[in-house]
C-alpha cells in the first residue's frame, strides 16, 4: 500500500488483523514506510540495501509520537545521503550518542559523586576522602567539562593546596584526583586521564610522616576540654558525642574511624572487649580491644537508645557521626593549640607504651598493626590479656597526666 503520507492519515490507520502487520509507504519518499501493528504500534522505517547486507532490509527510524512525519522524512534523507557515501547510518548513529553521552553533562562533579558512590563508599577511609574530594576537587573543578580537564588544571591545584603549607593535603588530594581519573578511563567517560605520568614527588616532594607527639600539658588540655557535664568547671566544653570519642581514642589509640563508626554490637555485654569487625578493619581480619576500667566506664555513661546501634551520634543512633573539620576548630580553640591531628593522639599511645616499657610487639597489637611474615602464620596467641595490662598501665600513666582521681565504679546500663 503507498499513499501520499499525512499526520492525520496516519493516526487514522486501523490496526492490522491479529497475528499480522502491514505497512504504508510514502509516495513522496517510497523508502519511508508506516509498519502497523495488530496492536496499533505504528513505527517509521527505512528500507534499503545496507553496508555489509547483500538483503533488502527495513530498519526503524523511531515510533510515531516520537517522531513527527517531517522528522521522519528528515531522518530518511539523512540516511539516504550517508548510504549514498557508502556510510551505515546505524554507525553514525553510534557515534553520536556516546559522543553525546560523554559530553552531555559529563561534568567533574558527576564523576565525583559517581565515584564516592562506587569506589569510596564503605571504605575505611570513606569519611577523609569523600572530604578531600569535595574540598580540594569539586569546589575547584565541579562545574568543569571532565574532558576539558588538563594536566595544566591537576598541577595548578597541587601547587594552591602546597601554597597554604599542606604537602600532605596535596599528596592525598592527588592521588584520588589521578584514582578518580583512572577509573573514568576504565568505564569509558574519558580516553585518557589528565594526571597521567605526573609524578607527586616532583611535584610535592617525598612525602613525610608526622612524628607529632602530644605533650603531657597538650594531653592534659585535650582531657579537660572534653569533660562530662559533672566535671565541667566552665560551661565551654565538648560535650556528646564528639566529647566522649575523642577521651575514647586517647584510652585505647585507635584509629578515629574505627571509634566514630562503633556500634554497640561490636561489644560484649560487660564492656570488657570490643571486637571491630574485618570490614572496619585495615587488616581486613577482627581487631579484638581489651577495655580498661577508664574506657569501660565511658562506654556505660553514654546514651543508648533501642534501636540505635551508633556509639556516637547527631542524629538519634540512626548513622555514625562525622564533621570532624568542625569538631577540630572547636576543640582548637578551647585547648589553645592547633598544629596537632586526630591520628597524632594514636601516634601518642603508640610511643607512651612503649616508654612503659610495653614489649613493641604488644604495643603494636594495642593499635591494630598486624604481625608480619612467620610470626604471624605460625603464632596464634591472642595475647588478650597481655593488651590489657598494656592499656592499663597507660590508663594509670594517663591519670598521673590528668590528675583524675581513683577509678569509679562502672555501671552498666540498660537498653532504653
Amino acid at each position: 500500500m503507498a499513499k501520499t503520507l499525512t499526520d492525520r492519515g496516519i493516526a487514522a490507520l486501523k490496526p492490522a488483523a491479529t497475528g499480522k502487520r502491514y505497512v504504508v509507504s510514502d509516495i513522496l519518499m517510497p523508502a519511508l514506510v508506516v509498519r502497523v501493528t495488530d496492536k496499533g504500534n505504528k513505527t517509521f522505517l527505512y528500507g534499503s540495501r545496507y553496508p555489509n547486507s547483500k538483503n533488502f532490509i527495513r530498519r526503524e527510524l523511531g515510533r510515531v509520537g516520537e517522531l513527527t512525519l517531517a522528522e521522519a522524512r528528515d531522518k530518511a534523507r539523512d540516511w539516504a545521503k550517508l548510504l549514498k557515501d557508502g556510510v551505515d547510518p546505524r554507525d553514525v548513529e553510534r557515534h553520536n550518542k556516546a559522543e553525546a553521552a560523554r559530553n552531555s553533562g559529563n561534568t567533574f562533579a558527576n564523576l565525583a559523586e559517581l565515584y564516592i558512590a562506587r569506589r569510596v563508599k564503605g571504605q575505611r577511609s570513606e569519611a577523609e576522602a569523600e572530604r578531600i574530594i569535595r574540598k580540594e576537587l569539586i569546589t575547584r573543578w565541579g562545574k568543569r567539562p571532565l574532558l576539558e580537564l588538563t594536566r595544566h588544571d591537576v598541577i595548578k591545584m597541587v601547587d594552591d593546596i602546597v601554597g597554604r603549607e599542606s604537602p600532605a593535603q596535596a599528596h592525598n588530594a592527588f592521588a584520588l584526583a589521578r584514582a578518580m581519573f583512572n577509573w573514568a578511563v576504565d568505564r569509558g567517560l574519558s580516553d585518557t586521564s589528565p594526571a597521567d605520568r605526573l609524578r607527586p614527588t616532583k611535584l610535592i616532594g617525598p612525602k613525610q610522616p608526622r612524628l607529632r607527639v602530644l605533650t603531657d600539658d597538650e594531653l592534659r588540655a585535650i582531657w579537660v576540654a572534653t569533660a562530662e557535664p559533672e566535671e565541667r568547671e566552665v560551661p565551654e566544653k565538648m560535650g556528646y558525642p564528639y566529647g566522649p570519642l575523642i577521651r575514647l581514642l586517647v584510652l585505647t589509640g585507635q584509629r578515629r574511624s574505627e571509634v566514630a563508626e562503633a556500634r554497640w554490637r561490636e561489644f560484649d555485654p560487660a564492656l570488657r572487649l570490643w571486637s571491630i569487625p574485618p570490614e572496619r578493619f585495615k587488616s581486613n581480619a577482627v581487631h579484638v580491644v581489651p577495655l580498661s576500667d577508664d574506657a569501660r566506664a565511658l562506654l556505660a555513661a553514654l546514651p543508648r537508645l533501642a534501636g540505635c546501634d551508633f556509639l556516637f551520634s547527631t542524629t538519634g543512633g540512626s548513622k555514625a557521626v562525622n564533621g570532624f573539620s568542625k569538631c577540630k576548630s572547636r576543640l582548637d580553640r578551647l585547648v589553645g593549640f592547633s598544629d596537632w591531628t586526630f591520628h597524632d593522639i594514636r601516634r601518642t599511645v603508640r610511643t607512651r607504651l612503649s616508654a612503659l616499657r610495653v614489649p613493641e610487639n604488644i604495643a603494636e597489637m594495642v593499635i591494630g598493626h598486624s604481625r608480619r611474615g612467620l610470626i604471624r602464620v605460625y603464632d596464634r596467641h591472642a595475647y588478650i590479656d597481655e593488651m590489657r595490662e598494656a592499656l592499663a598501665a597507660w590508663e594509670s600513666k594517663l591519670r598521673s597526666i590528668i590528675s583524675l582521681p581513683k577509678h569509679k565504679a562502672v555501671t552498666l546500663r540498660s537498653e532504653a
